[in-house]
């Protein structure tokens, strides 16, 4: 900064900006509880169906967070105008008495354009000895004169990079940048700048206390998004690979890996977040990185000139964190692509590791060969980029491959076009690998799992829905309808990979609706009423559910998922079809008791079907305990905690009863959670129970047990709607029967559809 430029300075118009800007965040935060308080809160509230349940309703939600992110904005940026306005003031005022001192002292300060001179102003012929002994002072008030401008150059140019930092990282909508001042921000801005230049250094040069240094500076800036844009920016995409290529050289890294190498997991994990957050930039840098590591996805990065490929390496820096849905799903494009390229069209395997290929993963699940598993790792915490990843074309019928069928009925086979989801849950040949035990790796099919449970259900895998969850979209339901085809068409596509059922059972606990429907046989609209849902609906059919369901119930986890769904799901349908608020073109045409027998039977159905999944593994060759099954269940209180209610098991589908019924006063949920509540305390204690029933004994039990569950139900709804009419005609009594019958029909049904199953019972 030029002196005469301070030293003239006039800080109306930024006073001006900085009041401004006061203003602007007291209207926001206005605006942003107006938003939170009102419009997200009441759509949450609303009945929403059809394309608002699952377009409006999202809508709405991210609008107000827009007004939440446009505050955390404005609040910054107010912050640091007012920091660096008060500093430059602070150095106008150092600098005029600096110059004062100086004129005192004989001394006139010149400024020009660049710089500026302290000459003393006394003429020579004038000058005493001790006016000729003065340079000691005009060094000094050069020197200080220039610490002030050096500073105020500092504090001018740090705010001006942050600004502009801020202004780019989003060009539509805002940022959630949020900062308490100027140096934090600026700070944030260094440290990445000197973290990716340590990053860039050939790994036989980094020291043990270097990578420990990078380690931490990721992990202090962890979400950071000014940081995480810096970082990514000045590693660049192949900077960013040959990091963790190179540490996983034992040929170039071994001084840092010997010394290190057991930290390993954690630079991956924090690498991994740091890019996540990056990649949520949209400014000019960031889509340049974005479209460089997708361009490397198929190049060989290593130092040999061959494997392993960029997309091998960037894929296990994608296990952790939320990246940018757009940037995953053409990401997936081009893996799949190389996939194609690398295993002929999916005529046979690829990525095998041999014992000389280093290890690209240091989670302990997987060597990290395989780029597919990463990948989908990543896919599980992004929910929308793993639902359209999933429904796009691995390949067409018109292209060169192995896949046939019956294209016409006439016998002759003909090539098929096969979706994501097709190839990798049906088709694809996947690589042996080893987890850091010896043991053969499941993470590649167990985070395909997980990412269909993101890919179905529209939040992040290992999560519960809440209320900001979108309903099912109509890509969604798709997945859904395929998975339970699938399934239904080769039950050991699930069963022979049980891990998978957590996943599975997570999936089908969310689309109870659609599963109900399709047990009733019935695909009238009367139905639909029956088990209402908001959102896009899946078209399934009777058999194939009843295999899904016995296959999901074989594991018990997958098993616990469904059954505590089950139970919640019923609980709330008791209080939705009792409410006498409800519209007349929502209600079930058939009179009330008629709909809680119809619901009961299927309750009743869904247990029996997993009742007997159940049996098939305790008394089959995969010899699950019988007790795992009721610690799974018993453990679910712990999972849903505080969030007992309308949304448990079925998420945001579900339609709760209108404003003024019992969900007005809290009925609905306290008739879900007394009778889960019931549920997990009879779980915990059958789970350690030392006697063990016979096969018929235990499904003699699970009849009775499930039918007083609805029974229960049945009670308590009526009593919250003061339904006395129902309660003197026994509707409890009838919902327990009703139970019992669809209970025992899961046996027939099972027997007929899915004979290949053993059903001892």
């Amino acid at each position: 900064m030029d002196l005469d430029a301070l030293r003239t300075a006039d800080f109306t118009l930024l006073d001006d900006a900085v009041g401004d800007w006061s203003t602007m965040v007291g209207d926001l935060e206005t605006l942003m509880d107006s938003a939170e308080k009102g419009l997200h809160v009441a759509a949450n509230k609303a009945n929403w169906a059809g394309y608002n349940a699952t377009v409006s309703r999202e809508f709405i939600g991210k609008t107000a967070g827009e007004f939440a992110d446009a505050h955390s904005q404005a609040s910054s940026i107010h912050k640091i105008l007012a920091d660096t306005r008060d500093e430059l003031k602070l150095y106008k005022g150092q600098l005029t008495d600096a110059i004062e001192r100086g004129r005192r002292k004989n001394l006139t300060v010149i400024g020009y354009e660049g710089g500026f001179t302290v000459t003393t102003n006394v003429p020579p012929e004038g000058r005493s000895q001790e006016d000729r002994d003065n340079k000691g002072d005009i060094t000094a008030l050069r020197d200080e004169i220039q610490g002030i401008l050096d500073k105020a150059t500092e504090s001018d140019t740090t705010a001006g990079s942050v600004l502009t930092a801020i202004a780019d990282r989003s060009r539509l909508g805002f940022s959630d940048v949020d900062y308490s001042d100027r140096d934090s921000a600026a700070k944030a801005l260094k440290d990445a700048e000197e973290l990716a230049d340590l990053a860039k250094q050939k790994p036989e040069d980094l020291s043990p206390e270097e990578f420990d240094r990078l380690d931490k500076g990721l992990k202090d800036h962890a979400g950071d998004e000014l940081f995480a844009e810096r970082f990514a920016d000045r590693l660049g995409a192949r900077g960013t690979l040959d990091l963790w290529t190179g540490l996983n050289d034992p040929h170039s890294a071994w001084k840092v890996g010997q010394a290190r190498v057991d930290q390993y997991d954690d630079l991956q994990k924090n690498l991994s977040l740091t890019l996540a957050t990056a990649t949520q930039s949209d400014n000019a840098a960031m889509t340049t990185w974005k479209s460089n590591m997708i361009d490397l996805v198929d190049k060989p990065v290593g130092r040999s000139g061959g494997f392993p490929l960029g997309g091998q390496v960037m894929s296990n820096l994608m296990r952790w964190g939320d990246y940018d849905d757009r940037f995953l799903v053409d990401y997936g494009d081009k893996l799949i692509e190389t996939e194609k390229k690398f295993t002929g069209n999916g005529r046979h395997g690829a990525w095998q590791r041999t014992g000389g290929d280093p290890l690209l993963n240091r989670t302990g699940t997987d060597s990290g060969w395989d780029p597919m598993t990463g990948y989908l790792k990543a896919l599980s915490n992004s929910p929308d980029a793993a639902t359209e990843f999933f429904n796009d074309a691995f390949v067409t019928k018109d292209e060169d491959h192995d896949f046939t069928h019956d294209t016409d009925g006439d016998g002759k086979q003909g090539r098929r076009t096969l979706s994501n989801f097709d190839y990798l849950f049906e088709e694809r040949d996947w690589p042996q690998d080893q987890d850091d035990k010896g043991e053969d790796s499941i993470a590649g099919r167990n985070y395909l799992a997980a990412a269909l449970e993101a890919a179905t259900t529209g939040h992040p895998a290992g999560e519960q829905p809440t209320v900001d969850t979108p309903a099912h979209n109509a890509g969604q339901a798709k997945l859904f309808e395929n998975i339970v085809a699938s399934i239904s068409e080769d039950t050991g596509r699930l069963t022979d990979h049980s891990y998978m059922s957590d996943s599975i059972g997570q999936i089908t606990s969310e689309y109870l609706p659609d599963i109900n429907r399709a047990m009733t046989d019935d695909a009238d609209e009367d139905t639909n009423r029956l088990f209402p849902a908001a959102g896009a609906a899946a078209s399934l059919n009777h058999r194939d559910v009843t295999a899904l369901l016995v296959s999901v119930g074989q594991n018990p986890e997958g098993y616990a998922a469904v059954e505590v769904g089950n139970k919640a799901y019923m609980a709330n349908l008791m209080d939705y079809h009792m409410n006498p608020n409800l519209a007349a073109g929502e209600r079930y045409s058939k009179d009330t008791q008629f709909a809680i027998e119809q619901l009961a039977h299927g309750s009743g159905e869904i247990s029996g079907t997993l009742a007997i999944g159940r049996q098939e593994a305790v008394a089959g060759p995969a010899k699950e305990s019988d007790d795992a099954y009721d610690e799974s269940v018993s453990q679910w209180k712990n999972a849903i905690s505080g969030g007992i209610g309308t949304g448990i098991g079925v998420g945001v589908t579900f339609i709760a009863s209108p404003v003024g019924g019992a969900v007005a006063g809290g009925a609905a949920s306290t008739v879900s959670s007394m009778i889960l509540e019931e549920l997990f305390q009879n779980a915990k204690g059958h789970a350690q129970d030392d006697a063990g029933a016979v096969m018929g004994e235990k499904w003699e039990s699970g009849l009775e047990t499930n039918s007083a569950y609805t029974e229960r139900a049945a009670e308590l709804a009526a009593k919250a709607h003061d339904r006395t009419d129902l309660l003197d005609d026994s509707i409890d009594e009838k919902a327990r029967a009703a139970t019992q019958r669809g209970f025992r029909d899961a046996g027939t049904n099972t027997a007929y559809m899915a004979p290949h199953l053993k059903t001892d019972i």
